[in-house]
């Protein structure tokens, strides 16, 4: 039971890092769509992951 809390904690702690970065970037029309994809990536591998997909933003546009 409690490596199910663990697990949801990082999900939820996900979703409002990508939030909050689609907050930010939306001015600079940078959004990373929030979907199961992105929050997996974000909850497995961190933060480097974020960035990651932001430089991969950056090389698409």
């Amino acid at each position: 039971m409690k490596s199910i809390l663990e697990i949801v904690k990082k999900i939820v702690l996900s979703f409002i890092i990508l939030y909050s970065y689609n907050l930010i970037a939306v001015n600079f029309n940078m959004v990373i769509p929030i979907n199961i994809i992105t929050v997996l990536l974000i909850t497995i591998l961190g933060t480097p992951s974020l960035i990651a997909l932001i430089l991969f933003k950056i090389m698409i546009l």
